[in-house]
């Protein structure tokens, strides 16, 4: 009887490995699968004719991530750093860059940690990916010591790896986060959901990840990073986001200290706003920053 039990807990535990091993890894897309996804939506041949810097910065614990600055059509001594969302590269920041690059920025675009040419690794929801940022951000400044106005912007895994740097108090001008989530325990929960499978998958998923990895999904709430932090946010999300809901940037926006905006896009999809309404997305970005900045609009 003993062995049963034991067996049974063996396998018990097993499973919960295994579950918390399929959120953390996955497939992840090529450079040319993800320039191809971006390049049937919208025109990305500015990204070819773009004069490009090629780096690498060490991330938390001295974890390397491989980093491009696309230089803005004029000087400039405006930057923002862009982060792609989950199974994507920073092929996939390039709907961002098109329209920072209207307003006359700099763009730094990056490779997550476990995605791009970066070593496979596994991905910790923000929790490591937001110390990863907040060094990128440490570099920038000393790379680049021309800075007037420096700022975040994220998608999804992205959005939330940005607001997740706030807590360390990244010296920057203002952070855009679009379709990030709160935390990432209610995406799970609302997915097996969705699927008709039983909650308790995302229990065993949570000791998964403290067996496996010694944390937790309370290291994994975006949410909390925004109590301590006073830097500029504004909140963006699709209104017809399935995969992570359009509470998620509310309550993010509720729990911001300092200035703050949130728009949904109507008709939008998870991580297609940009997409959808690059016009008025634009425009979004445009009166943010020159309302929580000193610069006015490139000539």
């Amino acid at each position: 009887m003993l062995y049963v039990i034991a067996g049974a807990a063996l396998l018990f535990i097993t499973a919960c490995i295994l579950l918390a091993g399929f959120i953390t890894g996955g497939r992840r897309q090529t450079f040319d699968e993800a320039l191809n996804w971006q390049s049937e939506r919208y025109d990305t041949s500015f990204y070819g004719s773009s004069e490009k810097v090629s780096y690498t910065v060490q991330g938390d614990g001295g974890y390397i991530l491989n980093v491009q600055l696309l230089k803005a059509p004029q000087e400039s001594s405006r930057y923002v750093i862009i982060t792609h969302g989950i199974t994507d590269n920073r092929m996939g920041s390039l709907k961002y860059a098109r329209l920072y690059r209207e307003l006359g920025f700099n763009c730094i675009i990056y490779d997550l940690r476990g995605h791009g040419e970066n070593v496979k690794t596994s991905t910790t929801y923000g929790m490591k990916e937001g110390r990863d940022l907040a060094l990128l951000t440490e570099d920038t400044r000393m790379r680049y010591p021309d800075i007037t106005v420096l700022g975040l912007h994220g998608e999804s895994l992205g959005a939330a790896s940005t607001v997740m740097s706030l807590k360390y108090n990244p010296r920057v001008d203002f952070a855009v986060a679009d379709c990030g989530f709160s935390d990432i325990e209610n995406v799970l929960r609302s997915g097996v959901k969705s699927l008709r499978m039983p909650g308790f998958l995302v229990n065993m998923q949570n000791l998964g990840l403290m067996i496996r990895y010694g944390c937790s999904f309370k290291d994994m709430r975006p949410v909390d990073a925004l109590e301590g932090s006073t830097i500029p946010v504004m909140f963006i999300h699709g209104g017809d986001d399935r995969l992570i809901s359009p509470r998620n940037s509310e309550d993010m926006y509720e729990a911001a200290r300092g200035y703050k905006e949130i728009h949904i896009i109507p008709g939008a999809e998870h991580a297609v706003s940009a997409i959808v309404a690059p016009d008025k997305y634009l425009e979004y970005l445009k009166n943010f920053i020159e309302r929580v900045t000193d610069i006015e609009e490139p000539c």
